[in-house]
């Protein structure tokens, strides 16, 4: 792609190593909130009271998911930049549900054959099949496991971004979808409308759009219409994920998630801080190799990370202390992760690059008998 404005503008193709890097990190965030704060069940005691030192910034790792959504909004509309409604829709099933049914049968196995019963959803084997679907909250079944709430939301945005991309991605364009987005969610901030929280996604729209503004100034430059949406979006970021903790706290009570007001805005100013950085090529410098593999390895991690605990944690905990039983099961769920993406994950997206990259075969050619002629259309 080429790019306008500044010369460290035209980055909006390729991979961006440092994406990886804060994937990965928002990634271990949510994972430090599940194994530090939020599975009492699992630990059959207080996380925040085994874990004393770290409980605060473990509780704001519930906003990982928020940065992923960040991350989100910068790469959908990088991705489909240029790219017709079906190669989205391919790139979107290659990269989602191979490590998801993979993640959908571990869990069915887990509580299906063997004696784990923290966190069990409770379904039916006809549940878990629903749950395949990826579309399980709309037919009313619950989530087979607790992250792939994240996961409807973020179809919703491709949803949403299809819209955009059937009319035409063009920088214009997007400027009008992303503040009649914008508005709409500051608008609706704290309905409690069910269909309302289906299409605007109040909660979360802001991350979406900050992620996309920030895309579009690696493309046509730190434009001021460009800041203005990434600091409005901040504004309603903040006071969205302020709500969201004062209810996990309200939930279980400040003792169990330890989280002050100042850290919610600190967190969230500093996700914005981080994707301004990117933007702007600040964050160049964080290349490399490895920072692809922890790229790789983040999503089948988040979607793995629960599990492990449910089987690790409670084999260990009595043998073990805290520290050394939640580290060999963060090890454990890195191995495993590892696993799909080598063996389930890149196998399918290598085959299907393969297979779109095959030329057509040619026509066969033309015969004709004695006294015939090759119409000329």
């Amino acid at each position: 792609m080429t790019g306008e404005g500044s010369s460290g503008a035209a980055r909006g193709s390729g991979r961006l190593a440092e994406l990886d890097l804060l994937r990965f990190v928002a990634a271990m965030a949510v994972l430090a909130f599940h194994y530090f704060i939020a599975f009492a069940s699992v630990w059959k005691a207080r996380p925040s009271e085994l874990f004393p030192a770290i409980s605060t910034l473990s509780g704001l790792g519930i906003l990982g998911v928020e940065l992923f959504f960040m991350i989100s909004g910068f790469v959908i509309l990088m991705s489909v930049w240029g790219r017709g409604l079906g190669a989205f829709a391919l790139s979107r099933l290659v990269r989602l549900f191979p490590a998801y049914w993979v993640s959908v049968g571990v869990t069915a196995a887990v509580y299906g054959l063997t004696a784990a019963t923290a966190l069990d959803p409770k379904l039916s084997l006809g549940g878990y099949g629903v749950n395949l679907t990826m579309l399980q909250r709309a037919f009313g079944v619950y989530d087979a496991n607790g992250v792939y709430w994240s996961l409807w939301v973020e179809l919703r945005f491709y949803l949403l971004i299809s819209i955009l991309v059937l009319v035409g991605v063009t920088f214009k364009r997007c400027l009008v979808f992303m503040g009649v987005w914008l508005l709409a969610a500051g608008f609706f901030a704290g309905s409690q409308n069910t269909w309302v929280d289906l299409v605007v996604m109040p909660k979360y729209a802001a991350y979406f759009v900050g992620g996309m503004a920030f895309f579009l100034m690696t493309k046509h430059g730190p434009r001021l219409i460009l800041w203005c949406m990434a600091g409005i979006s901040a504004g309603l970021a903040v006071n969205a994920a302020l709500v969201r903790v004062a209810g996990r706290i309200e939930l279980v009570g400040y003792t169990a998630m330890p989280v002050p007001e100042w850290a919610v805005v600190a967190t969230v100013i500093c996700f914005y801080v981080l994707m301004a950085m990117v933007a702007l090529g600040w964050l160049r410098w964080l290349r490399g190799r490895g920072l692809v593999i922890l790229g790789a390895l983040t999503y089948p991690l988040y979607l793995f990370h629960t599990t492990a605990a449910v089987l690790i944690i409670p084999a260990l905990r009595d043998t073990l202390p805290p520290w050394l039983t939640a580290l060999a099961t963060l090890l454990a769920a890195m191995a495993f992760s590892y696993l799909v993406y080598r063996l389930v994950e890149r196998p399918v997206q290598e085959f299907v690059k393969a297979r779109r990259r095959r030329p057509a075969a040619p026509p066969p050619p033309m015969s004709f008998t004695a006294g015939e002629k090759a119409s000329v259309p």
